[in-house]
């Protein structure tokens, strides 16, 4: 499935016609993480012909701009993600629409897909006003066999605005893979006190909770060793027990399996043996209430996707990296990780965010490269003492 619209490149076309610009590095970090300030379009052409990065990137998460033109703005040391005060600090502009606005995602996928690894995923932020084509757009670069979830995110409380439309309290993230071989590290979710009476409703005499499920799976065996009676008692028409019929027996003797009154057997589940219940696709991940960036976006929802996404030895981008919790979450987690952004006041952000990160025993601080584009009048990198003069002046 295509979108078709005017002034559409090629892949070629579109990695042809950005410009090779060099970056520099403004610091003398030897770290392998990086924050980039460039136009995002040039820095991924980097990563991909200066630095060899293609292919190997384990997970992309961006938060592009939603098309809403709109210019936000920063005021007092304060985002706003609504309105915007015409004294405040431009953060970044939202201005492109239509088409303009898909092809402008489009061009950046088209490089994201080339630095993801074989066993990579990508999650793109977007809302319900544009998120329809975006999806369309990735369909296309990263195969719809490749569509693993349209993950809805609670994004506010309830909201009471007078217009005609139901009240909008969400937005969404699209889940694409490379490949069917995708890092998966199953999340989990703790069991409210509600979940546990609904889920485990059952009590043993110790106290311990429980629920039961059928011993029996979909599917016939044939002269299997699934397929064989257990207690005088042969699966029903059309399956299969779970496990070999030795493996029920232990169970039955070690108390797991409970009869019902009419001679039925399931297996035991108890609630003190469970990691948490499984994540669904509706996620309640409310933003900061007073965010230091417009785009800031609960650092839970980056934690939950950083870990089960990525692996200790994988690499996260972010190339819309606003206030940098997508890279704080990466670091946390023992990951390497590359922003970018071109805003100044986003590089603030994420500098503080980065050099602020409580250090213990379990997490270590950054030691990461800063680079630029490299100007017309830009020789040589600038000394330590001169950057960190920089950045405390940000």
């Amino acid at each position: 499935m295509l979108l078709h619209y005017p002034n559409k490149k090629t892949e070629k076309e579109i990695f042809d016609s950005i410009s090779d610009v060099e970056l520099i590095q403004i610091n003398t970090a030897d770290g392998p993480n990086m924050l980039i300030q460039a136009n995002n379009l040039v820095a991924l052409k980097q990563l991909i012909t200066k630095y060899n990065l293609a292919n190997r990137i384990d997970l992309i998460y961006i938060d592009p701009p939603f098309a809403t033109n709109n210019t936000f703005t920063i005021t007092d040391g304060r985002a706003s993600t609504i309105s915007n005060s015409s004294n405040g600090t431009i953060a970044y502009t939202d201005t492109l629409k239509g088409y303009e606005f898909i092809e402008f995602i489009r061009e950046r996928l088209v490089l994201l897909k080339m630095l993801l690894s074989d066993k990579g995923s990508i999650y793109l932020h977007i809302d319900y006003k544009i998120g329809h084509y975006v999806k369309i757009v990735m369909d296309e670069i990263f195969g719809i066999e490749n569509f693993r979830n349209d993950i809805t995110r609670i994004k506010c409380n309830p909201k009471n605005f007078a217009r005609k439309g139901f009240g909008n309290m969400k937005d969404m993230i699209l889940f694409y893979s490379k490949s069917e071989n995708l890092i998966w590290n199953e999340p989990k979710m703790p069991y409210t006190e509600d979940d546990k009476v609904k889920l485990f409703p059952k009590i043993e005499k110790n106290g311990r909770r429980y629920t039961t499920i059928p011993l029996h799976a979909p599917g016939e065996t044939q002269n299997g060793k699934t397929s064989k009676a257990f207690k005088g008692i042969f699966p029903p028409s059309g399956r299969h027990w779970r496990s070999d019929v030795s493996v029920l027996e232990k169970w039955d003797n070690d108390g797991l399996i409970e009869w019902s009154d009419n001679g039925n057997p399931r297996k035991k589940i108890f609630l003190d043996e469970q990691e948490g219940k499984r994540m669904q696709d509706i996620w309640d991940f409310k933003d900061p209430q007073y965010p230091v960036y417009p785009t800031e976006k609960n650092r839970d929802l980056l934690d939950i996707i950083v870990r089960t996404s990525s692996d200790e030895s994988s690499i996260v981008l972010d190339c819309f990296a606003g206030s940098g919790t997508t890279l704080k979450a990466a670091q946390k987690n023992g990951r390497q990780w590359i922003g970018i952004d071109q805003s100044n006041e986003a590089i603030k952000a994420i500098s503080t965010k980065i050099d602020t990160i409580e250090n213990d025993l379990f997490i270590s601080t950054s030691d990461y490269q800063v680079l630029k584009t490299k100007k017309e009048d830009e020789t040589q990198i600038i000394d330590e003492q001169k950057y960190n003069k920089m950045k405390s002046a940000l």
